[in-house]
């Protein structure tokens, strides 16, 4: 009966007229999608070809996987995928716990001018080009005139240090110099989250005689967990890419320092800059973005099977 009387129920038809205005307001993003990210995955096919500028990249001869080979059979494949790689998950690790610190303690302050002055303090650095930040540390670490030189060493009997003929200090700077800069934008997130987070729970809390730290442990860290692991995962996509700047920039390209500066991608930098060879800088763009699809094809995975309301897809 019931299906007879569903039968019988006039179709409602959809009047698409009336989302023309939201159609018009996505149609600026669509086609940034489409010109930007799109229409260039064309490009793909340089992997896979001995490019010929006279023929034409589709008339140019295929080369198989042979310019793969640039990134697997040199002395210094094993180098620049550990410092990429590693770099990477140190940067994840401190940014997001940082970040998250930050945030919290953004969410405690109560006077709104101060709260604003910080969140400012915070982002500052984040919108500083890479090319300022590297003469900023320049500034700092320049053996002739650097502050550090002058003002630290020098006054507390240690002498002056060639920092950019010295390896061994680098791996923390670069470290240092990418979390000042980067981990503002993230903290701005977080606390974003935070304040959508009801004041509820926190005055039932209070009510239930919790502290601060219980309240942080049990309330704000949970609110903060969902886009914690979007944050993640969306880093974990780009794990096999490095900051060109900070890796090529800030250390000024000091040959000494290739050992713990270079990546995968100032590595492909200077052979395209050496040997003009656009088909192997192709190849290797292409499989950093495969890695890293799969890598966050893995790590969603393993999201969904502990917590399936926070994953990705």
């Amino acid at each position: 009966m019931s299906v007879a009387l569903k039968a019988d129920r006039p179709k409602r038809k959809m009047n698409h007229k009336r989302f023309i205005p939201m159609y018009l307001m996505m149609l600026p993003g669509l086609l940034y999608l489409l010109i930007n990210n799109y229409i260039p995955m064309g490009g793909i096919i340089i992997a896979f070809k001995h490019v010929n500028w006279n023929k034409g990249i589709l008339a140019s001869p295929f080369a198989g996987f042979s310019n793969f080979e640039y990134l697997f059979k040199t002395k210094e494949a094993w180098i620049i995928t550990r410092n990429t790689i590693a770099y990477n998950i140190v940067f994840i690790i401190l940014g997001t716990v940082l970040a998250v610190a930050v945030a919290i303690l953004l969410n405690e302050i109560r006077s709104k001018f101060w709260k604003k002055l910080y969140q400012t303090i915070v982002l500052l650095p984040y919108l500083i080009s890479m090319v300022i930040v590297s003469y900023l540390v320049f500034a700092m670490l320049s053996s002739e005139y650097g502050f550090v030189n002058h003002s630290i060493m020098e006054p507390l009997g240690f002498g002056d240090r060639s920092w950019y003929t010295e390896p061994n200090y680098w791996p923390y700077i670069l470290t240092i110099v990418h979390i000042w800069k980067t981990f503002g934008y993230s903290c701005i997130i977080y606390y974003a989250t935070l304040v959508g987070i009801d004041r509820g729970y926190y005055e039932a809390a209070v009510i239930d005689g919790a502290n601060r730290w219980q309240q942080i442990v049990h309330i704000t860290l949970p609110g903060l967990k969902a886009t914690m692991i979007t944050l993640v995962l969306l880093a974990i996509g780009t794990i096999f890419y490095s900051d060109f700047g900070l890796f090529y920039q800030v250390p000024m390209d000091s040959g000494p320092l290739y050992d713990v500066t270079n990546t995968i991608d100032t590595y492909v930098y200077r052979g395209l800059i050496k040997l003009n060879d656009i088909g192997m800088s192709s190849a290797a763009g292409l499989y950093q973005s495969l890695v890293g699809f799969i890598l966050v094809f893995i790590a969603n995975r393993i999201v969904v099977k502990y917590s399936k309301e926070n994953a990705l897809f």
